[in-house]
């Protein structure tokens, strides 16, 4: 029997996950626009805030344990994959396996996976102020893929393809922006130009493995969580 959800706080939080996810170049934008000296504190703040609506989100929608186990399995096997590729700098699979979960499993799974793959391998690679804002990337770049799955636009090879690309400068935006906001001040065009010219090639480098490892994992990976998804009747 499927788990119960807890509508009354379900639906609301569930109506403000996008607007809020939205909220956090918003607020990096406003910061940068208005050279705030508590950028970094003050971008953090949304950005967590972000990250605990999609938890409780997650939460209110009280899932059971099958619905549970594809966001944990998945986001394990992301943060095994960063760290197995740890020795190659920026070409890593957590973009793309994030990606795959949001696609067959839904937004929210998809969100779970990629904040859950930036949380636990930061246990290898070190936790710090970055961690909140590659949780919130990488998680994004997951819910992403589930509201494009759920018009059908992942279906289409030139599509999901190119949002692998397009995911993997979304990332690297998003640090760069966190970067630049955070700690260069003043801001300058001169200063934003050359901050995003150090991170452009690290970006570059990310939506080339993320095509290369959807490419790769697709229709092999696809194939059999849908065929899991269906015998188990696991909710998106």
């Amino acid at each position: 029997m499927p788990a119960k959800t807890n509508a009354p706080l379900a639906a609301p939080l569930r109506a403000l996950e996008l607007p809020l996810l939205l909220a956090v170049p918003l607020a990096l934008l406003a910061c940068a626009y208005l050279d705030i000296a508590q950028s970094a504190l003050l971008t953090a703040l949304v950005a967590l805030l972000a990250l605990w609506l999609m938890f409780a989100s997650y939460e209110a929608s009280r899932p059971g344990l099958r619905d549970v186990m594809p966001s944990v399995v998945m986001g394990a096997v992301a943060a095994a994959g960063r760290i197995l590729f740890a020795p190659i700098p920026d070409f890593k699979p957590v973009s793309a396996i994030a990606i795959m979960s949001g696609a067959v499993f839904g937004r929210s799974c998809g969100f779970m996976v990629g904040a859950l793959a930036a949380l636990v391998s930061n246990a290898f690679f070190g936790q710090g102020s970055w961690t909140p804002w590659q949780m919130y990337a990488w998680g994004l770049v997951g819910y992403l893929a589930g509201v494009f799955a759920e018009r059908g636009w992942m279906e289409r090879p030139s599509f999901r393809y190119g949002y692998a690309l397009a995911s993997g400068l979304l990332y690297g935006a998003i640090l760069d922006s966190w970067n630049l906001v955070g700690w260069v001040h003043p801001i300058t065009w001169q200063s934003a130009v050359a901050n995003y010219a150090l991170g452009l090639p690290h970006s570059v480098t990310h939506a080339v493995a993320t095509l290369v490892f959807l490419r790769l994992i697709w229709q092999p990976w696809v194939r059999k969580l849908t065929r899991v998804r269906t015998k188990y009747a696991i909710r998106g």
